[in-house]
């Protein structure tokens, strides 16, 4: 066990935000934290990694175990150089090394020949330096830094590039590639997905995927949870609550735990209504008075079950439309856009139609120009080359990702109303009600709200414009994993068209009917979904590489007949190479499967020793070591198999 979490309590003010909390953390354990805007996810890293004061409870960890703490959008902030932040990283290898070099100097100096004794105890002193840095991983300090940063986006940075120049976005995810080169016991992340675009993210699953380290991530994106989450820790109501499995499993889980609570519930409020009903007939009959008392004094002795309290309030919302467009929604013909001061353009050759009803996704790197492209469709823009159409009786509703048509000034009930003076305060308010801004919630300054809170007040204004086409920024943005199932629904009940940017693979395989990929050169198109759009591809390149391979056996053919004794001297060979080689690893596989095997049955034969039975903590090391083990056995036979 690398950390326990035992009743910690944190309040601010009069407002509890959790309460007897407790969790614990195995080694190489995945994690996901899950929880509704507000729920205290965050409060709980901060005090974990020691940034914050519990009311009460107690923090344990085993002192070996290094903590890596990366807070939601937290921006690195540093003078030096992109290779040189990463390299510090290192700096006790980097400094190992520089004493390897000295002790060769001093080795190739032929006066500490003349000294056994000194020469002796140099090249001792350098054979276990050298070996020390071999294990630490010295020799591989540049391939995991060119590795981590290619992951991240940053392949293409010249490495002496100042980190403050870089952007915000940027920055935090400079500083998840510092953290992951750091490689601590347990790594905490706090929404590690924000500014990711689907490229990085895909690496970014990957690579946590083989992380030797445990990993407790606080995450809203369902797609990331349900690749890398063996376990899920819910925050509801200010306690947690531990659900084995990922993301699926846990509502899954949930959703009959509920239902299970619910029938309990009902069976004993059937039996109490019963009893009751006994004790009011009977109590004043002397036949049966003695009964009627007994069923009276075993209702105040039951042990009454509370009502399940059920999902948490969440927002409720439809997006309706006024009258249906024409068949031809939007045309986009032969779109460029050069940025001013710029060379060359940003995009170019952008083309595509959007007809009645449908729901498409553009989807793209970051940096491409996805955003730009919806503010030229909706005329905040204008392109550089090309054309905009749009068909007859379109009505455009557009949310922008970063909220810049919110006036910071105004109170939530101000924005919405100063869009919509027409309507009743109280229509305003049932509307901001169904966005969960109650009683003095209305009064809140926009300055003042969350990302999540932002999010609503402009979907609150989107839903009361009545727009027949919907074009939409990156809408799953801060909204928490409830909030998010919310708009999903209301989007599929949607009658109109819809046009949407989304890093969100979840939330594309739900909504979209076909992608446009956007490019520098223009777009590529896909029919269905995004995991559709991901076969697709593997297909088209799986018939480049067969295509090539066919190309080059032609061509290997034709310099060679097929029935020369040179090709068939060197394909006899080349069998045999083969074969010797599957020799080799059936008998490797077949070692390490004995291997394994025997020290399964030496950590079970430790298990049935007496002398442990108390001793909680090695047993629990013990069951960890086997269910590794065993976890390894099961991929070498499946290896084996393989070659069998």
């Amino acid at each position: 066990m690398l950390l326990q979490v035992s009743s910690v309590t944190k309040s601010y003010g009069v407002n509890v935000v959790l309460s007897n909390i407790s969790m614990q953390v195995q080694e190489r354990e995945r994690i996901g934290l899950v929880g509704v805007n507000g729920a205290g996810k965050s409060t709980l890293l901060k005090i974990i990694a020691g940034e914050m004061s519990a009311d009460s409870g107690a923090i344990h960890k085993a002192k070996e175990t290094k903590i890596g703490y990366l807070a939601q959008n937290s921006g690195l902030q540093s003078s030096r150089t992109i290779e040189a932040e990463m390299r510090a990283v290192f700096s006790h290898l980097i400094e190992a090394e520089q004493e390897l070099r000295e002790l060769e100097v001093k080795i190739a100096d032929p006066a500490l020949h003349e000294d056994e004794k000194r020469y002796a105890d140099t090249l001792d002193k350098y054979a276990k330096r050298s070996d020390w840095y071999r294990e630490q991983g010295g020799f591989e300090i540049n391939t995991r830094i060119n590795s981590v940063l290619h992951g991240m986006g940053f392949g293409s940075f010249p490495p002496d590039t100042l980190i403050s120049t870089l952007s915000g976005g940027q920055k935090t995810r400079l500083a998840l590639a510092r953290i992951l080169l750091q490689a601590p016991e347990l790594l905490m992340l706090d929404e590690p997905t924000n500014y990711l675009d689907i490229e990085t993210l895909t690496w970014l699953e990957s690579y946590l995927r083989g992380y030797s380290g445990a990993i407790l991530v606080v995450s809203h994106d369902r797609y990331f949870l349900d690749a890398l989450a063996q376990t899920i820790i819910e925050i509801e109501r200010h306690t947690s609550k531990r659900y084995t499995g990922n993301y699926s499993r846990y509502m899954e889980l949930k959703a009959a735990e509920y239902e299970i609570n619910m029938k309990q519930f009902e069976k004993q409020q059937d039996e109490i209504s019963r009893m009751e009903q006994f004790v009011q007939r009977n109590l004043v009959r002397a036949s049966t008075t003695k009964r009627a008392q007994s069923r009276r004094k075993a209702l105040d002795k039951m042990d009454r079950l509370d009502k399940p309290q059920g999902d948490l309030k969440k927002a409720h919302f439809t997006f309706e439309i006024e009258r249906q467009t024409g068949k031809d929604v939007l045309a986009v013909n032969d779109v460029s856009v050069t940025f001013s001061g710029k060379d060359s353009p940003i995009f170019q050759n952008v083309s595509f139609q959007l007809t009645r009803g449908e729901t498409v996704a553009l989807i793209g790197p970051n940096g491409i120009g996805k955003s730009t492209l919806l503010k030229v469709i909706v005329g905040q823009n204008e392109p550089t080359t090309g054309s905009i159409r749009f068909g007859t009786h379109v009505k455009l509703g557009y949310y922008d990702q970063e909220q810049t048509r919110l006036n910071g000034q105004n109170t939530v009930l101000e924005e919405v109303w100063g869009s919509y003076a027409h309507m009743e305060e109280a229509r305003i308010r049932t509307v901001l009600g169904n966005f969960l801004f109650s009683g003095e919630d209305v009064l809140k300054r926009i300055s003042s709200l969350s990302g999540g809170e932002k999010a609503r007040v402009s979907l609150a204004k989107l839903m009361l414009a009545s727009a027949n086409v919907l074009i939409l920024d990156e809408p799953t943005n801060h909204l928490d994993l409830f909030s998010k199932e919310v708009l999903e629904a209301a989007l599929l009940d949607y009658e109109g068209t819809l046009l949407f940017i989304s890093h969100d693979r979840y939330f594309l395989n739900k909504m979209a009917e076909r992608i446009v990929e956007l490019k520098p050169s223009g777009t590529d198109h896909f029919l269905g979904n995004y995991d559709e759009m991901i076969e697709k591809k593997n297909e088209i390149e799986e018939a480049r590489l067969e295509a090539l391979s066919k190309q080059a056996s032609n061509s290997k053919s034709a310099a060679v007949s097929d029935n020369s004794p040179v090709s068939s001297y060197e394909a006899d060979k080349q069998a045999k190479r083969e074969e010797r080689a599957k020799q080799r690893k059936l008998e490797q596989l077949e070692q390490e499967i004995a291997s394994l095997e025997e020290q399964i049955t030496e950590l079970e034969e430790q298990l049935a020793d007496p002398a442990i039975f108390n001793d909680y903590i090695r047993i629990q090391e013990i069951q960890a070591a086997i269910e590794a083990r065993k976890t390894t056995l099961s991929t070498a036979y499946e290896e084996w198999e393989q070659y069998m």
